[in-house]
């Protein structure tokens, strides 16, 4: 399984495996990531899994579609590396994506 990395405002890293298929958010709840909250359970209709993508992985990673476009705009303090964790597919080529965990989900 590939191995994806929290890392949390104070510098804390996680690392754990998601299974293929899964949703980046899906990952981090079942490993109980703090600051992951994902209020609507992974239905792109809040931004309570918002992350900021390692610069070194936007390019490897699909766009954004335009309704994860929408929703990030009620995310707090959003940036242009900025997703939906829940609209990260996870596949064998994410192995090592390193994501940070914004202060606050609200």
């Amino acid at each position: 399984m590939p191995k994806i990395t929290f890392i949390q405002p104070d510098g804390t890293e996680q690392t754990v495996e998601i299974a293929i298929g899964w949703s980046v958010m899906e990952g981090a709840v079942r490993s109980l990531v703090p600051g992951i909250d994902a209020d609507c359970g992974g239905a792109c209709a809040c931004a309570t899994c918002h992350v900021y993508v390692d610069p070194a992985w936007a390019a490897a990673l699909p766009a954004r579609s335009e309704m994860e476009e929408t929703m990030l705009d009620f995310a707090q303090d959003a940036r242009p590396n900025s997703r939906l964790s829940c609209q990260l597919r996870v596949t064998s080529d994410m192995d090592g994506l390193v994501v940070r965990v914004p202060t606050s989900q609200h």
